[in-house]
């Protein structure tokens, strides 16, 4: 059986590293793609640049997605996302330090499934994760996918 995927989308190496031990320790067994900025995370969602051999049919089980990143920002990674058949119904769980209230309107209206701080400290951010992806890998009945058309 194909192990569920997380796809992280994170440009910070701290919080990336953090995020990934915080799964580990947590005995997560969900196979974990890293992307680190906008443009590689939609390369690696719509099968394009080095992405463009990749399954097009796996699709990840959750997106993890921060909103400030290079190249493209999350909140249009977030747009790109819900205007494509083939995604719109994925989970995307937007997993920031902005504690921007714009952001957090603008990625509800954009179709955010949640929004979440990103806790400064590291124990409360590991829980963070920890809760994060039992709710969501475990517990949440995620829609099929809906195919490779778009």
């Amino acid at each position: 059986m194909e192990k569920k995927i997380i796809l992280l989308v994170e440009d910070n190496p701290d919080d990336e590293l953090l995020t990934l031990r915080s799964l580990n320790n947590s005995n997560v067994i969900n196979k974990i793609v890293v992307t680190r900025d906008g443009a590689e995370a939609l390369d690696y969602l719509f099968n394009r640049g080095e992405y463009a051999s990749r399954e097009a049919a796996l699709l990840p089980e959750l997106v993890l997605l921060d909103l400030k990143l290079p190249k493209v920002d999350g909140l249009d990674v977030l747009r790109e996302i819900r205007q494509d058949r083939r995604t719109r119904l994925l989970p995307v769980v937007v997993l920031t330090s902005s504690d921007e209230e714009q952001d957090l309107v603008e990625s509800y209206k954009l179709g955010a499934n949640s929004y979440v701080r990103k806790p400064v400290d590291f124990d409360q951010f590991a829980q963070a994760v920890r809760q994060l992806q039992l709710y969501w890998m475990v517990l949440n009945q995620a829609p099929p996918n809906e195919g490779s058309n778009r």
